[in-house]
């Protein structure tokens, strides 16, 4: 039985037409309860599409479908047949990036220009990163007594992903490639707020050829199709990029069932500590990107701002004035350069979060109010004379909220960026190389950049430290996470 469609309408009239079932073995289908979510424009509020809705019997069928393609045509296909596969996913996905991007803008609220630019070309660049990897999954050879050794990286089988909302196509990349690289098969669930990039990418993943199995797309409640995938006895990894409570929930659900492979990547507090030397202008550039790139919606967004006490004035004004010239309107069109929160919840979350940093003793630079707008816009805020005990210091906002904080001393600036329970990424702005590597030595952070921000690619691991997870996404070493290392002793027999 084959599902319904939906049709999306985009720039100029533009018309994405989607599937809006399950896509199990290659096939759309109807969740088998017929339960439906509904996913609506986070810039007016107004319904997308109602999509299907997997729940317990949905994912026990998508795992017995992948389960069978890795014992069946998958499991003995050379490493150079995945990576053509892969390579040519990343082509229909470059050739469809326009849809891609009004799918992102209407479903998530991202902006066009950067959806098309930065997350759908990230998704490109990391598909083709890891096809490369595909004929390349080596262990290494050693000598024992009497005999030698060698390892083997194994695929572990079935895995599971649960992604995320705010950057859905790139982090599922993130995990779909290097999965399917070494030979893995995978069910994944999209988030709930944004499922509908999940049905164009099946689309393609038939395109491109994909065996019936290897790659099942279903959409639904984290509750109930998550938590259905997290306590599956037959999925032997999970890939999850979320909050942290849900994470903890995984890792509950891994310890109660079969121990299966878990790597996490959570919630951020990144600090960004702009040093008297820094190029002032290059530092406000990137400390405005860190915090209202997608709206703060970000787990590696810049939200504490440590500024040195010789430039924190200027750097203050020059951060005001750039912050409050954004322009809020639908991220379809490109004079946009502020599209909407994802949700009404997460408007008022936010707007809590001001109020809270207002009623700490904070004092706000700017902002802190909503945009007279349909949909979920807040303007961009900033705070001055914030201290790590409170709420907008500690806690993970999830919104175009900074903090700037004066500080005199390197030692200070250490000791207090490193004041956190996260630590996912985390930014250094100085011309002194030699405190730069310094100062990034003894950060506890996942990923430092140096004199700017973010600065994620494929071929470099990305991920955290404390309560941001365990594991790596992108980079060869992120290939630990899909694997299975196993042991070959050969002893030599005397004569």
């Amino acid at each position: 039985m084959s599902s319904s469609t939906t049709t999306l309408i985009g720039i100029a009239g533009r018309q994405i037409e989607l599937p809006t079932g399950l896509f199990i073995n290659n096939e759309f289908v109807p969740s088998t309860s017929g339960n439906t979510l509904e996913t609506l424009n986070p810039s007016n509020g107004k319904l997308l599409a109602t999509v299907s809705a997997a729940e317990e019997d949905d994912i026990n069928i998508a795992v017995r479908a992948a389960e069978a393609a890795y014992k069946g045509s998958w499991g003995s296909l050379p490493g150079t047949a995945r990576r053509t596969l892969l390579l040519k996913l990343a082509d229909l996905i470059e050739r469809d990036a326009d849809d891609f991007a009004t799918i992102e803008a209407l479903d998530a609220g991202i902006l066009f220009g950067d959806s098309k630019n930065i997350n759908i070309a990230s998704a490109v660049e990391a598909l083709r990163y890891f096809a490369g990897w595909a004929d390349k999954i080596d262990g290494r050879s050693t000598q024992i007594p009497n005999g030698m050794a060698y390892t083997r990286r194994e695929p572990i089988g079935v895995c599971g992903v649960i992604v995320p909302w705010n950057a859905p196509l790139m982090i599922t990349s993130w995990k779909l490639a290097p999965c399917l690289a070494v030979g893995n098969v995978i069910v994944l669930k999209t988030a709930e707020l944004t499922p509908l990039y999940g049905l164009k990418l099946a689309q393609l993943v038939k395109e491109a050829g994909f065996p019936p199995g290897v790659i099942n797309i279903l959409t639904g409640y984290g509750a109930k199709a998550g938590q259905a995938l997290a306590e599956h006895m037959d999925v032997r990894k999970l890939a999850f990029t979320g909050s942290g409570p849900v994470g903890r929930g995984i890792l509950i659900a891994s310890a109660k069932s079969n121990l299966k492979k878990v790597t996490l990547e959570l919630g951020g507090k990144g600090a960004s500590i702009i040093f008297d030397d820094a190029d002032l202008q290059n530092a406000v550039l990137w400390a405005i990107i860190g915090i209202t790139t997608h709206n703060g919606q970000l787990c590696a967004a810049g939200s504490r701002l440590y500024i040195q006490e010789g430039i924190y004035d200027r750097f203050v004004e020059a951060f005001r004035k750039s912050s409050i010239a954004a322009v809020a309107g639908d991220p379809l069109h490109g004079q946009t350069t502020k599209g909407p929160l994802i949700s009404s919840t997460q408007k008022n979350t936010v707007l809590k979060y001001i109020q809270n940093g207002l009623s700490e003793g904070a004092k706000l630079l700017h902002g802190g109010k909503e945009i007279a707008l349909e949909g979920h816009y807040i303007e961009n805020t900033a705070f001055v004379e914030a201290v790590e005990n409170m709420s907008i210091m500690k806690e993970e906002i999830f919104g175009p909220v900074a903090s700037l904080v004066k500080f005199k001393t390197e030692e200070e600036a250490i000791r207090r960026a490193n004041d956190s329970v996260y630590g996912l990424s985390s930014a250094i702005f100085t011309s002194d190389i030699s405190r730069a590597q310094r100062v990034s030595n003894s950060l506890e952070s996942g990923q430092v950049t140096i004199n700017s921000w973010g600065n994620i690619n494929s071929n470099t691991p990305f991920g955290g430290v404390k309560q941001s997870g365990f594991g790596r996404d992108l980079g060869e070493e992120s290939l630990d996470g899909w694997t299975n290392l196993k042991s070959v002793k050969i002893s030599v027999l005397a004569e």
